[in-house]
Order: C-alpha cells, then structure tokens, then sequence
C-alpha cells in the first residue's frame, strides 16, 4: 500500500491523492458507503460500481463478527469473496457500537466485555481479538480498538478514555506485527485519534498517533452530537499535527456541507450512514438543496430528481413517481432514493477533488453550500 499527493489546494488545507492498496487505486478526497453486516443497504454490488462509482465500502467488526461470523467470512475467502466485492474495503474496529452499548458494556483496561444486541450473549473484545477478527474478515484497512466518549464528556474521563486508547492501541500495533496474514494480500492498521472535544487532549492525541508511523491516521469521537463548529476546530487541531504525506480518515462523518468543510481542513477519507438512511426515509440531497420526496408538492413534478445530477436514477426517474412509490410503500422507492444519494456523496467528493487541482475549490465551495443547506 502506497499513498501519494497528487495536488495541494493553495487557499486551504484541501489535498487531492491517490491510495493504492492490492485491490485498487482510492482517489481522494473519498466518501466510502457504509456496509454495515457487508451490504450497502438496499444496493446491488454492480449498482456500488457502476451507478454510483463507490471506489471502497465500509464494513463493521461488531456485526460481521456477531453474524454471519469470522469463521464463516474466512471459510468463503475473506469478506470481498463473500460479499462479491473487488474493491478495496475498510473495516471500523466495533469500538463507536460497543460505545453505543452503555447499558449492555463494561469497560476494563482488558478491553469491553459486552451483550450481543441479538440474542443478549456475552462477548468481550480486547485489542488483539479485535485485530485477528478484522484480519479473519480481510478488509484492506482495518482500524486500531478504541475508547469513543459521549458528548458531552468531562475532561478528566475523556483523559482516561484517550490513555487508554493509546494503551490498546500499542497492544493493537504488537499483534498486528506478529498475526498471520490469511489471504495472500496487505492489510493495513490506522491508529485513532481520540480526546473529545478538548484541543489540549486532541493534539497530545495526535502526537502520540503521528510518532507511530502508521500507513494512515483515523480522527475518531467526532460527529456523535458535538456542534459542527466543535468538530471542525478539534479537526482542524488534529490535521495540523498529523503527517501531512499520510491518508487522515474522519470517521462518521457526515452531511454534504461536513464533507466540505473537513475536505478543506485537510481530510481525506469519509463514511457516514446518513446517505442511504436518510433515502429509506424520503430524503434526497441534491445540488439544489434538500428534499422531502413524501410532500405533496412533488406529486405532478416531472422533472428529474436533481436536474444537474449524473445517476442514472436523476436521468431516468422523476420527482412525481419517485414519491409515488414512497407513498405506496414499494421498496423500489427506497433503492432508488439510497443509489441517488451515494451518488450525490461520490459526485461530491469527486468534484471537490476536480476543484482541488484546477485550484479554484475555495471559491466552488462557498458558491455550493448555500445550496446545498437549502429546504426545497
């Protein structure tokens, strides 16, 4: 695995690259669809590629681990032969779901010993079974176990999670360096940084993360309620420390605008399940605004869904029957409306890049936000 700058923004942070890894190039800045148990909800492999032009998708260690289950994924080859994925692929940790399990999850320097949300059994994960798991799953960039805190959090606690972060971490690295690889190809491990919304704690964090010399650098415990003004500062704290020639990764993030406004602080990898959520639930993001396909006032609109977007879905479907199967409940609404808004999201992320190196994307992206904030 390799990374290389191709071009630097000269009024901003921004950066277009390139990331080679054994199963493609990733020509950043990205957005990588989130594939939670190894399906992109409600997309087709062939519509990922060919219809939204997704370069890597996300999987989740906590799901895939939970079912089907490592030993499954490792008999079937790996997690591309099982899923039918070429491409590269990336995998969280589990630590941001074992987070969300604060009822159910005991924290110990260990690591968490937790409930399965599917049948209430127990399990524990600690930084070397978190790695053997995503190696068994066979992702090409695997992420370091981690402590992620709530928002809001008192400093003292988010001093301790961060430590024991870095303790996990030098476990995580240990094992790594020492475990067999099953499928003939390279991983790679990011490192997380952590340390809430404290500058002090995000910079020691990223100090500690940047003397690792790791192929790339994961932001963590942002996007998880804090104010968008919040998350941008600890970002913009945490790319002004972290190797300016490596991969930095915000995890969790975001809205269109969020995209942006990390892109030009120097992020360049993005996952964030909000595009194929927010389509099961009627909303589109366009290059015109945001719309609610449920109101009534597209029910005799014609026109395409984003008349300057290059889906195949804004070319060959309308606003007017969109809603209707919404309004009919037939699932095909929610497939279209999920291809549409990745789409969207890697048509984003593409162009912010093509601005990136024709050096006018400052001046693209103030003229795009205020439409893409707006209530059609």
């Amino acid at each position: 695995m390799n990374f290389e700058l191709k071009s630097l923004d000269q009024k901003s942070s921004a950066r277009a690259g390139i990331f080679y890894t054994d199963h493609g190039e990733i020509k950043t800045p990205i957005f990588m669809p989130v594939g939670t148990s190894g399906a992109v909800k409600s997309m087709y492999t062939d519509h990922l590629i060919s219809d939204s032009s997704a370069q890597i998708i996300l999987g989740n260690t906590y799901h895939l681990y939970l079912r089907p289950g490592t030993e499954i994924i490792k008999k079937a080859g790996g997690l591309h032969k099982f899923i039918t994925w070429e491409k590269p692929m990336l995998t969280d940790s589990g630590g941001f779901q074992v987070h969300s399990l604060q009822d159910i999850r005991k924290i110990s320097e260990e690591g968490v010993t937790f409930q399965s949300h599917i049948d209430g059994s127990k399990h524990m994960f600690t930084p070397e079974s978190v790695m053997e798991i995503q190696r068994k799953i066979g992702a090409d960039i695997v992420m370091a176990f981690d402590e992620c805190t709530n928002y809001p959090c008192q400093k003292s606690y988010a001093k301790e999670a961060m430590n024991r972060t870095h303790r996990w971490l030098d476990r995580c690295i240990k094992y790594w360096n020492t475990g067999k690889n099953y499928y003939g190809y390279e991983q790679t491990l990011f490192p997380i940084v952590q340390g809430s919304t404290y500058s002090d704690l995000r910079k020691e964090s990223a100090e500690y993360i940047a003397k690792k010399e790791a192929l790339g650098n994961a932001i963590g415990g942002l996007s998880v309620g804090e104010p968008a003004e919040e998350m941008y500062a600890m970002t913009n704290d945490v790319c002004s420390i972290l190797p300016k020639d490596k991969p930095r990764y915000l995890m969790g993030v975001g809205t269109p605008i969020n995209l942006l406004e990390n892109i030009a602080l120097g992020v360049d990898m993005f996952d964030c399940v909000m595009p194929t959520r927010n389509a099961r639930n009627g909303q589109l993001f366009t290059s015109e605004g945001i719309i609610n396909i449920k109101n009534a006032k597209w029910a005799d609109d014609f026109s395409s869904i984003d008349p300057s977007g290059d889906s195949i879905v804004d070319k060959q479907f309308s606003k007017a029957y969109l809603r209707h199967l919404f309004v009919s409940n037939e699932s095909l609404g929610k497939q279209i409306a999920s291809l549409h808004n990745l789409r969207f999201y890697l048509w984003l992320v593409e162009e912010a890049r093509s601005r990136i190196i024709r050096g006018d994307f400052m001046s693209w992206k103030a003229r795009i936000i205020p439409k893409l904030e707006k209530r059609l």
